[in-house]
């Protein structure tokens, strides 16, 4: 984890965006899940008086094997690993509810979408992935509520700290802009703890199971959601671009030398074990980018097209999509015949020059601002697009708003870790088997 928590930045989208539903497959149950099931209901923790089951364990074990898109479940010895993070979660719902900091089903909502985004999935697709590996949605909704009421509760908690100065975001814009010419690092994490030495080993092969999934496809930003202890988790870990000096100097040794779309080794720092990936490199300072503004309408196939025998409901959608390129007018027209459909309207900002195949870059380049595209015809449906702006600019330079985030998620993180350790330090905890942390113990934090 880095000693601050940069401004995030919002995800470039790649072809799949535009062209492809990401379906993360049913995950069919396991034997040893199946022989589980008598004992789900049996009680793994009592914090403060509040039950941990066992199924909120497994429930949260499957939730790593559907991100990775794979059969199977991840193996029994990720049970006590979980089980700490379940428990530290547990405090921190307690301490929002004592506090009665309130988290709304639109909060909630709001949260689903942006993980949905940053997954590129369709509206409601998280909830449909979850049913479909019979999962109970409400494993990831309650996590994220933790999350939300944490971050607000912590926010709360700095009192006049909250406000940032003027006289400090102009040091942080003076500190980046003398930082101008040397790299920088679009950087994700996952920080696991270490609540005590002797469970050194065992996160470590936590840490390895996870890196394991992630290098055969698991998206890092819902394993970083799930998993993370670091106040990046809502985020899918987005640390946004930063200056390696502003990492800890293990992460900073890794980072320099990695490859774009890399994800660490194990990275041992104090307090416990990080993962990284590197998903760009720039020069700080000069980054001129060429920025679209969309819409896009995707249209879907019932069954998979068959170019020589199109089906009468795959038609009907070219057909459709033909109607809205030749009459549409403007990006609304684009939106209103996306409203209903598996695909947001809205794909988010898209960076010009990343977006593959060339054949694409160029459409977008050469259609006039607001004039929808002509059908674009995929294997499972048909995507008209809009571009509704497009400009060049800067986009490494820090704006004063930016810089005033990324001071105030810096405080956020370091008074999350001194709150943690206290709730610990008071907390009655009961472990029924397995290893896992003494009741009332604070397991030491980094920083």
């Amino acid at each position: 984890m880095t000693h601050v928590t940069p401004h995030r930045a919002r995800p470039l989208r790649r072809l799949a965006a535009f062209l492809a539903v990401l379906l993360i497959g049913g995950l069919p149950l396991s034997d040893d899940a199946v022989a589980q099931g008598a004992r789900v209901n049996r009680v793994a923790a009592v914090v403060n008086g509040d039950v941990v089951t066992l199924a909120e364990v497994e429930s949260r074990r499957r939730l790593l094997a559907l991100s990775a898109g794979m059969t199977g479940d991840v193996g029994g010895r990720a049970n006590d690993q979980i089980l700490r993070l379940l428990i530290d979660e547990r405090l921190r719902t307690q301490e929002v509810a004592r506090r009665r900091i309130p988290v709304t089903d639109q909060d909630i909502a709001n949260a689903v979408g942006d993980i949905e985004s940053r997954n590129n999935l369709p509206p409601g697709g998280l909830r449909a992935n979850l049913q479909r590996a019979g999962i109970d949605p409400r494993v990831l909704y309650d996590q994220i509520r933790a999350q939300v009421g944490w971050n607000r509760l912590l926010r709360t908690q700095l009192g006049a700290q909250a406000n940032i100065g003027d006289a400090e975001v102009n040091e942080l814009l003076a500190a980046a802009r003398a930082r101008q010419g040397q790299p920088e690092f679009l950087v994700s994490e996952i920080f696991l703890p270490v609540n005590t030495p002797g469970q050194d080993g065992e996160v470590r092969r936590f840490t390895d199971e996870i890196i394991s999934r992630l290098r055969q496809g698991a998206p890092f930003p819902m394993v970083a959601t799930q998993f993370s202890q670091a106040q990046t988790a809502l985020l899918g870990g987005d640390l946004g671009w930063i200056d390696a000096a502003r990492l800890d100097p293990e992460v900073a040794a890794i980072v320099r030398q990695m490859p774009e779309g890399a994800i660490s080794s194990p990275i041992r720092v104090a307090g416990g074990f990080v993962i990284v990936t590197l998903r760009q490199k720039r020069i700080a300072g000069r980054d001129m980018a060429t920025m679209l503004t969309m819409r896009q309408a995707f249209l879907p196939f019932e069954g998979a097209l068959n170019p020589a025998a199109p089906t009468a409901q795959q038609i009907r959608q070219v057909e459709r999509a033909q109607q809205i390129s030749e009459s549409g007018r403007g990006c609304d027209a684009v939106e209103a015949a996306a409203r209903g459909g598996p695909r947001p309207a809205d794909p988010g900002q898209i960076r010009l020059e990343t977006v593959n195949p060339p054949e694409l870059r160029d459409l977008l380049t050469n259609l006039p601002i607001g004039r929808p595209s002509q059908p674009i015809i995929t294997p499972d449906g048909v995507m008209i697009m809009a571009v509704c702006a497009r400009e060049t600019r800067n986009i490494a330079e820090v704006t004063p708003e930016q810089a005033r985030e990324r001071l105030l998620r810096e405080r956020v993180e370091l008074i999350s870790r001194q709150v943690l350790r206290d709730l610990q330090r008071r907390a009655q905890i009961e472990i029924r088997g397995g290893d896992a942390p003494a009741a009332g113990q604070a397991p030491p934090r980094r920083g």
